[in-house]
């Protein structure tokens, strides 16, 4: 059943996407309307989806690919659907739907078999670690989105030709007031990931820091966001050099998550517990 929802889920996400890129594209309240139904009524799917799978396999569903892609998902929406709740920038959707569609997309292509836990990973800490860790990266990915819209917008007003994308983007103060807004959010639930993991390694391996290659590619990540919190808040770092660090940020966190965990062997690596 819940690999139905799943595919559903895709579905129902897929019209949401088009309809709020319809809606930046005509401006057209109907389409944005739509979308943001659809949109709430496939996050409903997809919780009851990730929910039944966490059922069906007895543990959390956070520790292969599929599922850690399609929490990840999870966590953007729910994030965006707070974000529109609170601060109606409407325009977001159009950028971060797709981009969580795409994250479905790829997690409908890994293997869905539930198999059962390794030893190490009958903690606690799992749910604990890996939800804090996720949802970190899913306000990084909405902050990714953020700063893409503003470097939109930025182009824009430079080059004096305010056309369409100008009008139906924000200005650029709510879209760096945003950007940090979710740095303040995604920087302290990335530093507890990373203590909590560090605690859980200890209690399993014996030792609070190996260097790993995601350990090692985690702090790298975290050094980088730490820059750009310290820049900040204390320099008052704002405008197009946070957008920019915004996206070397994220980059590197995608490979940290993607890249250390499909192509180096590790505690973290995917295939590792796969095998």
């Amino acid at each position: 059943m819940h690999k139905f929802l799943f595919q559903i889920t895709v579905f129902i996400y897929f019209i949401s996407a088009a309809g709020f890129i319809v809606h930046i594209i005509t401006l057209r309240k109907d389409a944005e309307r739509i979308a943001a139904v659809f949109l709430s009524v496939g996050f409903g799917f997809h919780t009851a989806a990730v929910l039944m799978r966490w059922f069906a396999g007895g543990h959390p569903p956070l520790v292969n690919l599929h599922d850690s892609l399609s929490f990840l998902a999870w966590a953007m929406v729910g994030s965006f659907l707070l974000f529109q709740w609170q601060h109606k920038l409407k325009s977001l959707g159009a950028f971060v739907v797709p981009f969580a569609m795409i994250v479905m997309t790829a997690s409908s292509f890994q293997s869905r078999e539930i198999l059962p836990l390794p030893p190490v990973l009958k903690s606690i800490w799992l749910p604990i670690h890996a939800i804090i860790c996720l949802s970190a990266d899913a306000i990084f990915a909405l902050a990714f989105c953020i700063a893409i819209m503003y470097l939109l917008q930025e182009r824009q007003i430079k080059k004096k030709r305010l056309g369409a994308v100008f009008q139906r983007l924000p200005s650029l103060e709510t879209l760096d007031a945003m950007n940090k807004r979710c740095l303040t959010m995604g920087f302290p639930l990335l530093t507890l990931g990373i203590i909590t993991g560090s605690i859980w390694a200890e209690k399993a391996w014996g030792s609070y820091w190996s260097w790993d290659p995601k350990e090692t590619w985690s702090l790298i990540t975290w050094f980088i966001y730490a820059a750009l919190f310290h820049q900040r808040l204390t320099v008052g770092w704002r405008g197009r050099k946070a957008a920019v660090m915004t996206l070397i940020g994220f980059t590197v966190l995608v490979f940290t998550f993607l890249g250390v965990s499909l192509l180096l062997s590790g505690a973290h690596s995917y295939a590792t517990w796969l095998k």
